[in-house]
């Protein structure tokens, strides 16, 4: 299993539209019949305002979501308007830790 996590940090005042901007990026995914994964909004603490994260079964599974993204003009046209509401982004890929549990 591979996890892809996307960390939004929005510039000041720009919280809500960060969101709203990965909603419609995730419509996108959508029409695009890729899997929606789930949006997550900051409740406390540091961190990002914003972060977005799907599951992938496999390393090629991944690969095809990667390049359904870059061949879409619509999803880029989101990534681009994306980066004029935030001051970082991150991007984090990993995989699925199956080593059994001590004790179990």
């Amino acid at each position: 299993m591979i996890v892809e996590a996307t960390n939004y940090f929005a510039t000041d005042g720009n919280a809500e539209a960060a969101l709203e901007q990965r909603r419609k990026a995730t419509e996108i995914r959508r029409r695009l019949r890729l899997e929606p994964g789930r949006i997550l909004v900051k409740l406390e603490g540091p961190g990002p305002d914003v972060r977005w994260e799907c599951s992938f079964a496999t390393r090629d599974a991944y690969e095809a979501d990667l390049a359904a993204r870059e061949a879409s003009p619509e999803f880029v046209s989101a990534r681009k308007q994306m980066h004029t509401l935030i001051d970082r982004f991150e991007r984090h890929v990993s995989v699925e830790d199956d080593a059994p549990v001590p004790g179990d």
